[in-house]
């Protein structure tokens, strides 16, 4: 062969053998960088896994930490989604982006939902202890003044009792009403915007005349306080109160109403309304909407 044409040609060889092996090398890498791709997504679909079942875990404990029905009813709610979601997470290929994506923002919802539930219960809890150490506390200043009072005259003692009884405010008649926009009562608390609690004080003409400053505190059924943040003084320790109004009293039945303007969304069960006067609750009910 002419020398002139085989030297193209064997440098024509030579770019294609390069060309083919540097194709080779980097399939080859590339082959390998998929793999680890893939492992990676393996392990990262395994440990959300992992979350999910160690949520339906926790909630099962927390349920046995708890006394409120409500509250267990919410926590096996959550419980029965995370578990839910789970089922989606095994069946989901590991290839899935977008599924992928959806459930990893559900599990960080998950996480969000269960760490207000830990803080929610450890607050119940603690103020369930501090009410054991205060009901503690009263019982022995209760077991002291007994002791007092045992050593005064009888008679005396028991009228000063009959007389201080006798004086204390009663509320009566106590209505709490759902409202919607435009002004129309509802038993559905999603289309509620104001609340108005009712109640009458009754005629007491032992009570002292003037002005009284009433409190309304409105729990709902998750056990919280429907609260602007404002406080009064009872049994040694300040509550939250959702309403206040001063009224004259005169000893005749008065008639009063409140009103809450709903800023949030509140959810159906147990509402229960206690209203307070002089450092003592006056009056209390329970009413239940959907």
């Amino acid at each position: 062969m002419n020398k002139k044409v085989l030297i193209p040609v064997i440098l024509l060889l030579a770019l294609l053998l390069g060309g083919i092996a540097y194709l080779y090398l980097n399939l080859d890498k590339q082959k390998k960088a998929n793999q680890e791709m893939q492992e990676l997504a393996e392990l990262d679909k395994k440990e959300m896994e992992n979350e999910y079942q160690e949520f339906a875990r926790q909630y099962s404990e927390m349920k046995t930490q708890i006394n409120n029905d409500s509250i267990v009813a919410q926590l096996t709610q959550e419980q029965l989604r995370t578990q839910e979601l789970l089922k989606e997470l095994q069946r989901v290929k590991t290839n899935d982006a977008r599924e992928i994506t959806r459930l990893k923002k559900e599990l960080a919802t998950c996480r969000a939902v269960i760490r207000s539930y830990v803080l929610e219960i450890d607050s119940l809890n603690r103020l369930n202890e501090n009410l054991k150490t205060e009901n503690t506390r009263v019982r022995g200043q209760y077991e002291e003044a007994t002791r007092q009072i045992e050593n005064l005259n009888t008679e005396k003692s028991s009228l000063s009792q009959k007389v201080a009884i006798a004086a204390q405010l009663d509320a009566t008649g106590i209505q709490m009403i759902a409202k919607k926009k435009n002004g129309k009562s509802t038993d559905k608390m999603k289309e509620c915007k104001t609340i108005q609690v009712n109640f009458s004080i009754a005629k007491n003409v032992t009570a002292t005349n003037g002005i009284r400053t009433l409190y309304v505190r409105i729990m709902t059924p998750t056990g919280s306080v429907l609260s602007n943040g404002g406080t009064f003084a009872y049994e040694n320790r300040n509550l939250e109160y959702s309403m206040k109004k001063a009224v004259e009293y005169g000893g005749e039945e008065t008639s009063v109403s409140t009103f809450w303007n709903v800023g949030e969304f509140l959810q159906g069960g147990s509402y229960k309304v206690s209203i307070f006067a002089d450092g003592h609750m006056i009056g209390s009910r329970n009413f239940t909407f959907k």
